[in-house]
């Protein structure tokens, strides 16, 4: 867990994603996964939009998220082979807590969408450097079910999409760490 003891860059050069599957109890209590969905907010925001949104699914809804997801999979596989809809099941009920971020663009306003997507993606950047904060791991998935129209109206509708499903909880072990990439090949140096 992050401490006062710990310097803000070690946090950040600590965090890792945690395969979903690998995640398990304890997750954040509902008051922690309140908290950490405020901190994911505090993101840059031209115009001051908020054009995003986050939707917890609890424990008990489970059941349900796994027939949506199942029912939307069918609907355009109607041959899909046992071990494809056992998958999906799983990816359901992985890791103890779950957020559903949405991309939610206010296309009236004059902010280009793209900037709005932007601010998207770094409350979700967010929402996982809180979670690692308090002592999670947390893994960012978007698969099929992403760009499915279906799963979408469940949570929002157009011009909403979903930009991932964060899973997020205890690793059952240790993160490891992956490549990186090479500084010298993305940061350079503008010569006019």
């Amino acid at each position: 867990m992050f401490n006062d003891t710990t310097t803000p860059l070690s946090l950040l050069t600590t965090r890792r994603s945690g395969k979903p599957r690998d995640l398990v109890a304890p997750g954040p209590s509902e008051a922690q996964l309140r908290e950490i969905c405020a901190i994911a907010c505090r993101t840059p925001d031209h115009g001051k939009l908020a054009p995003w949104r986050f939707v917890t699914v609890t424990a008990a809804q489970r059941a349900a998220f796994a027939a949506l997801l199942l029912d939307a999979y069918c609907a355009g596989r109607p041959d899909a082979k046992r071990l494809e809809l056992e998958s999906i099941e799983q990816f359901a009920h992985q890791a103890p807590a779950l957020v559903v971020a949405l991309s939610s663009p206010r296309i009236e306003s004059q902010i280009p969408v793209w900037e709005q997507e932007l601010s998207a993606g770094a409350a979700c950047m967010n929402l996982l450097h809180a979670a690692h904060a308090m002592g999670f791991a947390g893994g960012w998935l978007t698969t099929w079910a992403a760009f499915d129209d279906r799963v979408r109206d469940a949570f929002g509708a157009a011009p909403e999409r979903i930009a991932g499903f964060i899973f997020i909880g205890t690793p059952s072990r240790l993160l490891e760490e992956r490549p990186r990439p090479d500084l010298a090949a993305t940061v350079s140096t503008w010569a006019p």
